[in-house]
């Protein structure tokens, strides 16, 4: 073949070095050789033209260059060119590079064809015209594919422009006495976006009105004679091929309804009928051709219409549920290879684009254009979408769209397929400047865009924040001072007029932090107000806010992450406790990104951070802050876990006894390392742990209760190992005791033998002593709870084996020690009620309340223990769960007695974490109460249902207690 180009033109060969170096650049050089070679033959009807053309192709780089860019990328324009080759020109046109047509430019050019004598094939001629000149600067030039999307839209425009004014020729002069009317046409989809590719159906609506003086129905029939012959004139082949398809199927009622309608009826139809999707589709509607006042009256007619559409109750969910639809009628066979309807496809982009304009334009006018690209970057811009998010989301949208671009460039089709055949994908790979591997780095780079398209697409599209924005009506989401006023109140807010001053504080200004504040903040307040106390949780928002709003991470995670907002705003407006470990360390909001990050630790590597903690500082007081900082943090993992619904009442004691456990052992290495201070230990030393730390059933205000014991090394004297136990002892509880940002520790020792009378520590050799000799019956009791813990592990079995004897007697607990048992239980009834507290609703002591049930169980334990391993636990709810399985328990019995222990728990914990300080009692304040009973499960509104079953529990827990305990 480039013998045959040489042969043409023996004056100017046409088949030089550069054209064969163009050609072998191109993306596909046998197809740009063979489309080369069809123009020559063309133009070898007339020796001056074919002279100019190879004049031209020797001496002009830009003109070859784009030439064969477009010969080697599209069979379709090779053909065109072949059919129309002095077409060449405009590709020689010095100014094509720098050219910028607008819209007026597009349509005057395509305007020529109405004066032809056959218009139809004019316009089709002139409209290849100007797409070849586009092709040109897209292929050879590098224009951006915005840009070619928007000039394809414009071009569209324009013969819709033509084919109207055609048929408007046509028509009158077949009917001379037809009524005339305004007619205008209104670009829908990827046309009316200015988005549109180079073979689309063009999506469009038909609006009319009668001129003065004429009736509507005369003027509707003219008007839908006129719509149908300009889509004919469109769509129609001829011998100069089609244009596209013009597709009407987006108007009121489908194919069903009207071609044309008066705008009044538009707008009764959405008013009254149309669906959710209708109200996405208008989002791209824009007047392109017809009457231009009669189409921006639609246009701002629908625009009020589209931006409420958020309002409607489902509206996301009706948006999320279309696109999975979509999806869904993908055949399988398609479902790899689709460009614009897959997964990670154009439609994943254009629907979370849409879904967040609809949602957020309501309130925000700045984010409502019509064309992906420029929606997206102003979603950015605002606040609405992450930075990094935006830019890959943008240049995942290009590639994709680069590519369609250029698969339907081929053969001027559509489709939205990636080939399967190894030459078209290597042209289509080439064609986008793969030149090295260009099937390989092709697919792998497509792989990669289409997997951040889809990530990214159920990151923003599933975004829990919509929902919560759209539930909000459009006049109340636009926090303006007034609608945020009367929001306020009507969600419950105490102090409306302070709460202001608060979004006030978070809202104002221009920046990018204020801008992603006011998208947050509806949602929120409704959050706010759905938990205990409104008014305090948006206090604390504010206080977290400033702290941590210039950190880049946190406005990001509450906008992008999952329902990091929704638990923030539950836990900041639940209580004081867990706000107070958070304004301490606002970091910490970065765990409640994800459910799993709430999951307690295990000790082990929880024990391991702490230990590297205190290793890390060199001074005592250093170390324990350090070990201290990391028990706030899990506290408030903990805290955040349980207001979450995450932890069951168990768990969330073993997790607290976890955390406590690992803090008194780090703080123990410290102690013993600053008493010590390098010289070798005279002694092993254990923290045993007792009462509710020894069960594993810590709430939030429990202190911990402990007993020193220590066991002298070989050589050592007990005196000089006693000594150093009891300085590590003191150490230790003077280092977690110490005020700081971090809550204290406080470490009980009033239940080691002679109470605060006896020594702080003792030698295992004196705990054995003392058991053997002194200890009572309430002892035993007390040790059923006694669990050794912390500090040396042989030491700790070693102890734990010197009680069981004494606390699982072999042969059970001897009927006097019963007796004396229910005589201090007796007392303790009787005295330890605090003065003034009503014994029916405190959870402690109160009938049927904690220590009732635990009493119950650890007599249970005393008695049957020596021949039921089960029962030798220190849990409460392990121990009663055991004394089921053996009989010793009617299930009934003992589902009750857990159900009251369970709730009394979750009580005293609910009660720490809505006043950050322990109490025993239900609280008498009703807005305290209110706030437990909703952390405890139950709705606003239901104090009294929560109080009433406390009280039925606790009576019916008494009532076993009076059986199982006392033998009533």
């Amino acid at each position: 073949m480039l013998d045959r180009l040489d042969e043409l033109d023996v004056r100017s060969p046409m088949a030089s070095d550069q054209v064969v170096t163009s050609l072998s650049e191109s993306a596909d050089p046998d197809l740009a050789l063979t489309g080369l070679l069809g123009m020559a033959e063309a133009l070898d009807q007339n020796d001056h033209d074919l002279a100019a053309f190879a004049r031209t192709l020797d001496v002009d780089p830009d003109f070859r260059r784009r030439l064969i860019s477009v010969l080697g990328a599209s069979e379709a324009l090779g053909r065109h060119l072949g059919v129309h080759p002095r077409h060449w020109y405009d590709l020689a046109d010095p100014a094509l590079a720098s050219s910028h047509p607008t819209p007026d430019d597009v349509a005057a050019c395509l305007a020529t064809a109405v004066d032809a004598e056959n218009p139809v094939d004019a316009l089709r001629v002139e409209y290849r015209r100007l797409l070849l000149r586009l092709a040109a600067r897209d292929l050879a030039e590098g224009l951006l594919v915005d840009e070619v999307a928007a000039v394809l839209a414009d071009l569209a425009g324009g013969a819709l422009e033509t084919a109207l004014h055609i048929a408007r020729n046509d028509y009158f002069k077949g009917h001379p006495e037809a009524a005339d009317c305004r007619l205008a046409v209104v670009a829908m989809g990827k046309c009316g976006g200015r988005e549109l590719n180079y073979v689309s159906d063009v999506d469009v609506l038909f609006v009319a009105e009668p001129l003065d003086g004429e009736l509507e129905a005369p003027a509707l029939k003219t008007a839908t004679q006129l719509a149908s012959a300009a889509m004919r004139i469109c769509s129609a082949h001829t011998a100069e091929g089609t244009l596209w398809p013009v597709d009407a199927a987006l108007r009121p009622e489908g194919k069903s309804g009207p071609l044309v309608r008066t705008l009044d009826s538009h707008l009764a139809y959405y008013q009254r009928w149309a669906k959710t999707w209708e109200f996405q589709a208008l989002l791209k509607a824009r007047p392109v051709a017809g009457d231009a006042e009669l189409g921006r009256a639609y246009a701002e007619k629908t625009d009020e219409l589209v931006w409420s559409a958020a309002d409607r109750e489902g509206f996301v969910d009706d948006v999320q549920a279309m696109r999975r639809r979509v999806v869904d009628h993908i055949p399988a066979a398609d479902m790899d290879r689709q460009l614009k309807l897959g997964p990670g496809g154009l439609r994943d982009v254009e629907f979370a684009v849409q879904l967040l304009q609809l949602v957020h334009g309501r309130s925000d006018d700045s984010v409502r254009s019509g064309t992906t690209l420029i929606a997206l970057e102003q979603l950015t811009s605002h606040g609405y979408v992450g930075r990094t998010d935006g830019a890959m989301l943008a240049d995942a949208y290009r590639f994709l769209r680069s590519m369609e671009h250029r698969i339907q460039l081929y053969r001027l089709r559509r489709t939205h397929s990636v080939p399967d055949d190894d030459d078209d994908l290597r042209r289509l790979g080439r064609s986008l400047g793969f030149t090295r591997n260009p099937i390989t780095d092709l697919v792998a780079a497509w792989k990669k865009h289409a997997l951040e398209v889809r990530r990214l697409h159920e990151k923003l599209f599933y975004r829990p924040l919509l929902a919560a924005v759209a539930r909000i009506p459009g006049g109340e989401v636009r926090l303006t001072p007034e609608a945020a006023k009367q929001r306020l109140t009507a969600l419950g807010y105490a102090d409306p007029a302070s709460a202001l001053r608060h979004i006030e504080a978070l809202s104002e200004g221009v920046s990018r932090r204020s801008s992603i504040q006011r998208a947050l903040l509806p949602a929120m307040l409704g959050w706010f107000a759905e938990s205990p106390d409104a008014d305090a949780g948006l206090l604390a928002f504010r206080t977290i806010s400033d702290a941590l709003g210039s950190t880049p991470w946190y406005l990001r995670q509450l906008r992008d992450e999952g329902a990091s907002a929704e638990r923030l705003a539950h836990l900041l407006a639940s209580g004081r406790y867990a706000v107070d470990l958070l304004q301490r360390a606002p970091e910490a909001t970065a765990m409640l990104a994800d459910e799993r990050e709430l999951t307690p630790r295990n000790p082990e590597s929880l024990l391991s951070e702490m230990s590297a903690a205190g290793k890390r500082k060199d001074e005592p007081e250093a170390a324990v802050a350090a070990i201290r900082g990391a028990r706030r943090r899990e506290l408030f993992r903990v805290a955040a876990a349980d207001l979450s619904g995450l932890l069951e009442v168990e768990e969330v004691g073993e997790a607290l006894t976890t955390i406590s456990v690992a803090t008194l052992t780090a703080a123990l290495e410290v102690a013993r390392r600053t008493v010590s201070k390098g010289e070798p230990e005279p002694t092993r030393m254990a923290i045993v742990a007792m009462g509710r730390f020894g069960g594993h059933e810590l709430s939030y205000g429990s202190d911990a209760d402990v007993m020193f014991v220590h066991d002298p090394l070989p050589g050592a004297s007990e005196k000089a190992a006693t000594d150093f136990a009891t300085q590590v002892a003191t150490e230790l509880r003077r280092l977690l005791a110490l005020p700081g940002a971090d809550p204290a520790v406080a470490v009980d020792a009033d239940l080691r033998p002679e109470g605060r009378q006896g020594p702080l520590v003792r030698t295992l050799a004196s705990y054995a002593t003392y058991y053997a000799r002194w200890s009572a019956v309430w002892e035993a009791q007390a040790l059923l709870r006694a669990d050794p813990l912390c500090g040396d592990p042989e030491l700790c079995d070693t102890f734990r084996s010197l009680i069981d004897p004494l606390r699982y007697p072999a042969d059970g607990v001897r009927e006097r020690d019963v007796m004396e048992i229910q005589r201090i239980k007796a007392r303790v009834d009787a005295e330890r009620l605090p003065r003034g507290a009503d014994p029916a609703t405190h959870t402690k002591l109160g009938r049927g309340g904690l220590a009732d049930i635990e009493w119950t169980v650890q007599l249970l334990q005393l008695r049957e223990a020596h021949r039921v391993e089960g029962l030798r636990t220190t849990r409460t709810l392990g121990a009663l769960r055991a004394a089921v399985d053996v009989g010793l328990v009617e299930p009934p019995d003992a589902d009750i007695l857990s159900r009251a222990w369970e709730m009394a728990t979750r009580i005293r914990n609910a009660i720490m974490l809505v006043r950050a300080r322990p109490s025993d009692s239900l609280p008498r304040d009703p807005r305290d109460l209110a706030a437990v009973a909703q952390i405890c499960g139950y709705n606003a509104g239901e104090t009294s249902r929560f109080t009433d079953d406390y009280l039925r529990r606790t009576r019916q827990a008494r009532n076993v207690v009076d059986r199982l305990f006392w033998g009533d």
